[in-house]
């Protein structure tokens, strides 16, 4: 069945459709990872976007239970050059095909990746629409210029847990499969779900924390309630300038308990710390991104899924850039030592790898620890 992308800016792409047939409209961007697609599918920072693979062949290792990020796909939509038909893995239970018909995904085969993506660098990431129902280029590239975009939009609202739960589960092992913590926790850890992934759960369970996850609209009063060693800040889709409710919430949050931010949760904390952010012109969206920390000039390689970055001289003094990302000079960490906050744009849970930044897990509960040790001592005020 035929199938046509089509961008606001007029360009239109023409392939074969993959997934369910219909329409699906958003932000079209680009992931360079090899592999990786399921998480990908996955996450919930992808909600609202159209995602094109850089990599020419996708899903040559099938759909399995154990590897996605969240109980269902979050993308618009899914762009590749070759959907494998016949996936080779000993845990695939189904083709790349059938789980996106399976959950709704609307996505493209067979266009000119390379093309779609050198296009997105030079003009921008824009919005765009999939459809295997209308292959009229005209009408279509009406239909993304009138959809929405990311830019003013919250998006979490649509990708947060209605209610809250604990996390016990640990990272899978080759030999048993997922863990469950057995240890007793030795920190007690909020979680905001701006729309968390899997595998950072899993490692702050490994790395000692008893973990309850809350909605993206909880106060920091009832956070606050709950009596914790550190708030983790998670991931999520969109632009952080709207969320002004999880703005409110952190900036209350400073001071009075450790805080650790990833990707959006970066953003937000940014953002309560006095600073501002603005949207990138294609993002950063892969797993190989070269980020350098400032003050021993390690370099790490990092994996990566944002549109929006913190603006570096928005930052107040106190406010220190911990890391840089090396190919456009980004801002990719930060901290304020006296309220006992960091954060980093980039992923160290890295699921697929790489896995040169999961010692930030430690280094939260090294700063949880720290906490409570001056506060027993007197040296906080509570």
């Amino acid at each position: 069945m035929k199938a046509l992308l089509a961008l606001a800016d007029g360009t239109v792409f023409a392939g074969s459709s993959i997934g369910a047939v219909g329409e699906a409209t958003g932000e079209v961007v680009f992931n360079t990872s090899m592999t990786g697609y399921q998480e990908i599918l996955t996450d919930p920072s992808y909600h609202g976007e159209i995602v094109t693979m850089t990599y020419p062949q996708i899903g040559n290792t099938g759909i399995n239970l154990e590897d996605v990020e969240s109980s269902h796909p979050h993308l618009a939509g899914f762009v590749v050059k070759e959907c494998c038909q016949q996936p080779s893995n000993w845990r695939s239970c189904q083709t790349l095909d059938a789980y996106l018909k399976e959950k709704g995904i609307v996505g493209i085969e067979g266009i000119d990746t390379r093309a779609l993506v050198r296009h997105i660098r030079s003009r921008g990431a824009q919005t765009g629409i999939i459809s295997s129902v209308d292959l009229d280029p005209a009408r279509l590239i009406e239909k993304a210029r009138q959809a929405p975009g990311l830019i003013g939009r919250d998006l979490i609202r649509e990708v947060t847990t209605t209610a809250p739960y604990r996390w016990r589960e640990t990272p899978w092992l080759l030999e048993s499969g997922y863990g469950q913590q057995q240890e007793p926790a030795r920190f007690r850890v909020v979680a905001y779900d701006f729309g968390i992934k899997r595998n950072i759960l899993r490692l702050l369970a490994a790395a000692g924390c008893d973990l309850t996850v809350v909605p993206a609209t909880t106060r920091a009063a009832e956070v606050l309630a709950l009596r914790p060693d550190g708030v983790f800040l998670s991931n999520g889709p969109g632009d952080p300038a709207p969320l002004t409710y999880a703005q409110q919430a952190i900036a209350e949050l400073l001071g009075k308990v450790p805080l650790f931010g990833i990707c959006l949760g970066h953003q937000l904390l940014a953002i309560a710390l006095g600073g501002s952010t603005y949207k990138l012109k294609f993002g950063h969206r892969g797993g190989n991104q070269p980020v350098r920390q400032q003050d021993s000039g390690r370099v790490e390689i990092t994996s990566q899924n944002h549109g929006f970055a913190v603006a570096a001289d928005s930052l107040p003094e106190e406010v220190r850039i911990t890391h840089i990302n090396l190919n456009d000079n980004t801002v990719e960490g930060l901290e304020h030592p006296r309220l006992a906050a960091f954060s980093v744009q980039y992923h160290p849970e890295a699921s697929p790898g790489p896995h040169d930044a999961r010692y930030l897990f430690g280094r939260f509960t090294a700063l949880m620890e720290n906490f409570r040790n001056n506060l027993n001592q007197g040296k906080l005020n509570a």
